[in-house]
């Protein structure tokens, strides 16, 4: 061990993620400057195996579920809470070694014990697809009053889990847009409300959209995709005084600043979440209330997963499994 606080995790089940595909094609390039070769994989659950001598939140033999990015706890982002933000933290899989393999190191203030009966294959990818969804779906429950409106866009790995974290915490009418009539069964069956097949550039959804909300909009637009053209017509979607939530990224947002003016309009960034927030979360799915649809991949076969990731063939969330 390296330091007091390291954790080595046996993995159990390794979530594949859009980002892996970005990292890939080389837009986390600038921001990490790591050398190759490394390992992805930053959705990771598993069993210690191996703790420093300062660590006693756990214990080799628990089951446990991984914070993305082992921080110090002592900056300053740490002591507000806003983990994500730690100047001295790692994002293993994203600028370090991740879970794509039979073990991965950690540390002690990334790790959340969990029901030792529970698989860490069926919680992997809530480390960060559930998580980012359940920080955006809480930034937004408080614009969400009964009577409200809230737009999900794409229900695949992090949208279904956003659904189900709407449904569960908040008494709004969601509207679930998706290029995928397999997708939106998969949402109406989480409860939305509305569910919108896009077809076109998005002018057909953007329409129905402003019909059901009588013509003011959504409250709030929560874009899991963020490219493929979301970022022309979602914000055409928010009403005046709306938040825009993006959580899906690889495209580029143009707004006019006279049209953030005149329009109230608030576009908010959502980074993962914090290590509380994950524990809230695992408490949703602890009560039945969050629950993933995943595939499953043996990890050999990674390169079938990224394919079938890339090409819009994994319903919900892919996860692969060390033999």
């Amino acid at each position: 061990m390296r330091h007091p606080l390291d954790v080595v995790v046996r993995i159990g089940g390794a979530g594949l993620c859009r980002t892996d595909l970005h990292i890939i094609e080389g837009q986390w390039s600038p921001i990490t400057n790591i050398e190759l070769p490394y390992t992805l994989g930053h959705e990771n659950a598993g069993w210690v195996t191996e703790v420093g001598s300062a660590v006693s939140n756990v214990a080799v033999g628990d089951t446990v579920i991984l914070h993305p990015t082992p921080t110090c706890g002592q900056c300053y982002a740490c002591r507000s809470g806003d983990d994500m933000f730690c100047s001295a933290s790692s994002f293993p899989g994203v600028n370090t070694d991740g879970g794509m393999a039979e073990m991965v190191l950690t540390s002690a203030r990334a790790c959340v014990r969990v029901d030792p009966t529970t698989r860490p294959a069926d919680i992997a990818a809530l480390a960060d697809a559930g998580l980012t969804a359940y920080a955006a779906v809480k930034k937004a429950t408080p614009l969400l009053h009964p009577g409200s409106y809230c737009v999900v866009i794409g229900a695949g790995g992090l949208g279904h889990i956003g659904i189900q974290c709407l449904t569960a915490m908040a008494a709004t009418h969601v509207i679930v847009l998706d290029r995928n009539p397999q997708a939106l069964e998969l949402a109406k069956g989480l409860g939305a409300r509305t569910c919108l097949e896009v077809v076109d550039d998005g002018t057909a959804v953007l329409k129905e959209v402003l019909e059901i909300t009588d013509g003011r909009g959504a409250d709030v637009v929560i874009d899991f995709v963020g490219e493929g053209g979301t970022e022309q017509y979602a914000p055409a979607m928010v009403r005046n005084g709306g938040t825009y939530l993006v959580v899906g990224y690889g495209a580029e947002l143009r707004i006019p600043y006279i049209d953030l003016i005149s329009r109230g309009l608030n576009v908010v960034g959502n980074l993962v979440g914090t290590y509380n927030e994950l524990v809230e979360l695992m408490a949703l799915q602890r009560d039945g209330l969050v629950t993933l649809h995943t595939r499953s991949y043996p990890l050999d076969a990674v390169g079938d997963a990224i394919a079938d990731l890339e090409n819009g063939r994994i319903r919900g969330r892919g996860v692969l499994i060390p033999d």
